[in-house]
């Protein structure tokens, strides 16, 4: 993954958690139907350049409309 802010490349694979609190981070998305409710949880990439973090999941394609 490359840094959006200075072009080098970013340490993918980081760990995401609110401090204080050992649950983290979810993202989740509730469609149309009783059932229908898609999650994940966000990774973090890091630059080592300039220390812009992005977070971003793994199985993305399970958000699509």
């Amino acid at each position: 993954m490359e840094c959006t802010h200075c072009k080098s490349e970013m340490v993918k694979g980081c760990n995401v958690n609110v401090e204080g609190v050992m649950y983290g981070i979810k993202i989740s998305k509730k469609w149309k139907g009783l059932f229908n409710k898609v999650s994940a949880k966000p990774n973090a990439a890091v630059c080592s350049n300039c220390g812009y973090v992005a977070f971003y999941v793994d199985d993305y394609k399970q958000f699509r409309e």
